[in-house]
């Protein structure tokens, strides 16, 4: 029962995500810059087919099933007795939540609905936000935590 708590904080950042992205297809012009702090900081509403950076459009299909068989890796790992540690498996919630919410738009629009814009970087989602964060939590605690003595 515990190993399921792991997954509340997949479901509270999905809510999150699609609550967002809602919003953004709702209130914000398509592909037109709305100014949030400055000319740094915009919502700009893009539908990208790619993947990462818009990498590779138009190729859904591989996506979606990248996106499913990750999603799956991630649900047997919250499962699994042998994964231990609070951040790590925090960690793999957060990326399955991101994993989850891109996967939804890509099924059902064959885009991803991505809205934050900051200076320097591709648009992005909370979706695409919630990968990068777990993925970096996992390669701390893959690197520098966990149970085992390693001496």
């Amino acid at each position: 029962m515990q190993r399921f708590l792991w997954f509340l904080p997949t479901v509270l950042l999905l809510a999150a995500d699609r609550l967002t992205k809602a919003w953004a297809v709702d209130h914000l012009p398509l592909a037109v810059p709305q100014r949030l702090i400055g000319n740094v900081i915009r919502l700009t509403y893009v539908q990208n087919t790619g993947g990462v950076f818009g990498i590779l459009p138009g190729n859904g299909t591989a996506f979606i099933a990248a996106s499913a068989a990750v999603g799956l890796v991630l649900v047997v790992l919250l499962l699994h007795p042998r994964v231990r540690g609070g951040w790590l498996r925090f960690g793999l919630s957060v990326i399955l939540a991101g994993a989850i919410g891109n996967l939804i738009d890509r099924a059902a629009y064959s885009y991803v609905i991505d809205f934050f814009e900051i200076r320097g970087f591709p648009v992005f989602n909370l979706a695409d936000s919630c990968i990068t964060v777990g993925a970096v939590l996992v390669v701390i605690c893959v690197l520098w935590g966990g149970e085992r003595d390693r001496s």
